[in-house]
């Protein structure tokens, strides 16, 4: 298994096992035939407070579930790919501010459900995409708006008035999203900043390169020398070869 599989599997196995440790407890409370709601976030009520922890783990049938599982896998999976050194804190702050906010200002009722951590995961890649002006996070921010960009609709309650959804858990989510992408906006990837250099003239290969490993002298000079060298050392002439006849005397 190669580096980027293996990043690509880790990134996807926290929010698997969460997902499964959901359906694992939807299948018991069926089985058994329970109600968990009152593992909910009850607002203002102090044995609500266990709900900040446990709601997420809560749904109220199986549509309920399936809605959230998809987002939270590829979310989460997300999270823990680009931002993987704070993936965890990242994770677990939008989980514990969601509830926590929701306990504080929500309507009297059980809020149950991992919609609130979807909305603010969700919104942390979206905005962490735009405060680092990664060319990478900007596509992957354009994408999450494209998949869920419906989730906004979400916190308009009266747009939903037949059904009972916790509109508060959806808002809360946003805002913790926001506040953690800024919180921790220098931590995690950077944008990639491609720096050429400036061309140094030292570096610059010279046009004597490579017949000679020493520079030639500047033309002046250079005439200079040429001249020097023809006085000290005038030019041999050949030497030349005088053939003499001689007639043949007769005897």
């Amino acid at each position: 298994m190669d580096t980027e599989k293996k990043r690509i599997y880790y990134s996807l196995l926290f929010p698997a096992i969460l997902v499964a440790s959901m359906w694992l407890l939807k299948i018991i409370e069926i089985t058994f035939h329970w109600n968990l709601a009152f593992l909910g976030i009850l607002p203002l009520h102090k044995s609500g407070l266990t709900g900040i922890l446990t709601s997420p783990f809560i749904h109220e049938n199986w549509s309920h579930l399936m809605a959230n599982s998809g987002p939270l896998i590829i979310l989460g999976a997300v999270v823990f790919y680009f931002y993987r050194d704070i993936a965890f804190r990242v994770f677990g702050l939008i989980w514990l501010l969601t509830g926590l906010w929701v306990w504080c200002m929500a309507r009297e009722a059980y809020h149950i459900g991992a919609s609130g951590v979807v909305y603010g995961l969700a919104t942390f890649v979206f905005t962490s995409g735009l405060l680092r002006r990664d060319n990478r996070l900007l596509a992957l921010s354009l994408l999450v708006v494209f998949l869920y960009g419906s989730l906004i609709w979400g916190i308009f309650p009266q747009l939903f008035p037949e059904k009972n959804i916790s509109w508060e858990s959806h808002l809360m989510g946003i805002v913790a999203g926001i506040v953690v992408a800024v919180y921790y906006r220098k931590y995690g990837p950077t944008r990639k900043v491609y720096d050429w250099g400036d061309e140094d003239d030292d570096d610059e290969v010279p046009e004597w390169y490579p017949e000679t490993s020493q520079p030639p002298p500047p033309q002046s000079q250079h005439a200079d020398i040429q001249e020097e060298n023809k006085e000290e050392n005038p030019p041999v002439e050949p030497p030349s070869i005088n053939y003499i006849f001689r007639e043949k005397k007769k005897s």
